[in-house]
């Protein structure tokens, strides 16, 4: 990724659009003159990329996907269609995801609202993640929840095939995991995302400074239930939750 960052930035662009922290990290170690806009970025204040929301500062600005307190909706929606599920495993790369603590805090602030125990899963690669999910799936009531992550994205097939090997309830935070075969997402709309940061590169374009244009959040969300999925793993979406549902996939 260092090495890549640093082909793009002898490029001399005239702006830089990022996805994900460790992208965003590498770019900016290569260049503090070029404009960069990021995409799908978490915690860009934790991460050390900017200073501020509303004031970024430096040569990064753009958007992120998600705030932490998201997993409590995640939370409520695993056991919305799971309602056996009692113990549920966090999967996250530490190297790809250096934000999981702010999650990991957030998921264990609200589990006992729905009598949920959260267990951290670092995982690597996909000899981890095999390892992982086999020994958890031999916990009583087992579920799993994604967090957004380069690795776990990489390793998406992979977690799909084994939640469903496993009869396993989980949720993902992109849409992408549901249409290859996951069971539901409630997850922020890239579309959208990605048209909004268009107005951003438009800006940097025509002169202005990404320190002058603050961070923005997400504004629209989706929920997508894959009911082939469902079946897989003998669950019945409850008719409460299928009418929330944005997109159902057979």
């Amino acid at each position: 990724m260092k090495a890549l960052a640093k082909e793009l930035v002898a490029l001399e662009p005239d702006v830089i659009v990022v996805v994900s922290t460790p992208v965003s990290a590498a770019v900016m170690q290569e260049t503090h003159t070029i404009p960069i806009i990021f995409v799908q970025n978490f915690d860009p204040v934790g991460s050390g990329l900017v200073k501020s929301l509303v004031a970024p500062d430096g040569n990064i600005t753009g958007f992120t996907s998600y705030e932490p307190g998201i997993s409590s909706k995640w939370l409520e929606l695993l056991k919305g269609v799971a309602p056996q599920v009692a113990r549920v495993a966090i999967v996250y790369n530490p190297q790809t995801a250096p934000y999981a603590g702010v999650f990991l805090r957030s998921i264990e602030a609200a589990s006992p609202i729905f009598a949920i125990q959260p267990i951290a899963m670092p995982i690597q690669d996909s000899g981890t993640i095999e390892k992982s999910i086999e020994a958890f799936a031999r916990e009583i009531n087992p579920g799993l929840m994604v967090l957004p992550d380069a690795t776990t994205t990489v390793h998406e097939k992979l977690i799909v095939k084994l939640a469903s090997q496993h009869r396993l309830p989980a949720i993902y935070p992109w849409r992408h995991y549901v249409t290859a075969g996951g069971l539901m997402c409630y997850a922020v709309d890239l579309p959208v995302l990605w048209r909004r940061a268009a107005s951003y590169v438009d800006q940097v374009l025509k002169g202005e400074k990404p320190a002058n244009l603050p961070i923005q959040q997400p504004t629209k969300f989706e929920l997508v239930i894959n009911l082939t999925a469902a079946k897989a793993v003998g669950l019945t979406i409850p008719a409460s939750i299928l009418s929330l549902a944005d997109d159902l996939i057979d």
